[in-house]
């Protein structure tokens, strides 16, 4: 929020102006309470423009950004829950490994899906979290007593932040490839849960009974499953990174994918086309009028910076 600078560089429009100069953009322009479009842009948010001008080293940093104080904070605490329960139950260095590839693997994907706006996908690695916290609960049927409760919180964390990623600049492709990848990764490698050490500690998301978790463990540890299942992760993952590196855009097949990831409102627009404005500057105002639509905005400000003019101009197209 300090590169934002919403103060100065929106001229003192702001949220939660108490803050200075880290102070959110208009909820009008980000409802997360977060920064304007360029400035996600700057710190490496994903676009279908970057891909054209092969600025791959985004796909890394896409996964590492939030849209949003709002965002950033259902994230956090969804991590924390899923998280700690799922390396209660499989221990940390394998919930790490899912976290980490699910969330470049929800890179890929999102970038298939690219269009005008820049979008950020740190919700890709929950995704995957909650994919391997379903494919343990799966592989691990018989073992668990209290499914219905491990199946209610899994949807319930699901739809929250699905439905958070229906908002601006959230990707919610890169949540669909990391709950897929988290999927096959959980099939591949949570196999057997820590059932001696977490029924003694009284812990985990589930109860289940020493006495048949020995002879269960021998049933479900199928090793041509877990094989098929990394197969399968090894066969997407490259699948996906090949597309991406050679420009293809899913959009020009699926008209109707865009819904997924975002909800129309009067606040902003589903529309991915390019916006144009023409810009008329006097003294002391700038009039900006959207070339599609007409619709035009009188600034009491010149100062304005490209970057930022192009954020306004999106706002008024949308």
């Amino acid at each position: 929020m300090a590169i934002n600078n919403c103060v100065e560089k929106s001229h003192g429009d702001c949220a939660v102006k108490v803050l200075g100069r880290l102070s959110f953009q208009p909820l009008s322009e980000n409802p997360l309470l977060g920064p304007s479009a360029s400035t996600l842009d700057i710190m490496g948010a994903l676009q279908r423009k970057s891909l054209i001008e092969h600025l791959n080293w985004r796909l890394f940093t896409f996964p590492c950004l939030h849209a949003g104080f709002v965002h950033l904070l259902v994230n956090l605490v969804s991590v924390m829950f899923v998280g700690i329960l799922l390396e209660q139950e499989f221990r940390s260095l394998r919930i790490g490994m899912i976290y980490v590839l699910s969330g470049f693997a929800g890179s890929l994907f999102a970038a298939l899906f690219a269009q005008g706006s820049p979008q950020v996908g740190a919700s890709g690695a929950l995704f995957g979290l909650l994919g391997a916290m379903l494919s343990g609960l799966i592989w691990n049927w018989k073992l668990y007593t209290d499914k219905l409760a491990a199946l209610a919180f899994i949807c319930f964390i699901f739809v929250v932040n699905f439905v958070l990623g229906m908002l601006p600049f959230i990707d919610n492709f890169a949540s669909i490839g990391g709950f897929m990848s988290g999927m096959l990764l959980g099939f591949a490698v949570l196999y057997t849960p820590r059932t001696t050490q977490v029924a003694h500690n009284k812990a985990g998301l589930f109860d289940y009974g020493i006495k048949s978790s020995a002879r269960l463990k021998q049933k479900l540890d199928k090793p041509i499953h877990r094989i098929v299942a990394l197969l399968v992760f090894v066969l997407m993952f490259s699948g996906c990174l090949v597309a991406v590196l050679r420009g293809i855009n899913l959009n020009h097949y699926c008209s109707w994918c865009r819904s997924v990831d975002c909800v129309l409102s009067n606040r902003w627009s589903c529309n991915e086309a390019t916006s144009f404005c023409q810009t008329i500057v006097s003294e002391s105002q700038m009039t900006l009028t959207c070339v599609a639509n007409g619709n035009f905005r009188v600034f009491p400000f010149t100062n304005v910076s490209p970057a930022r003019t192009g954020d306004l101009c999106s706002l008024i197209c949308s």
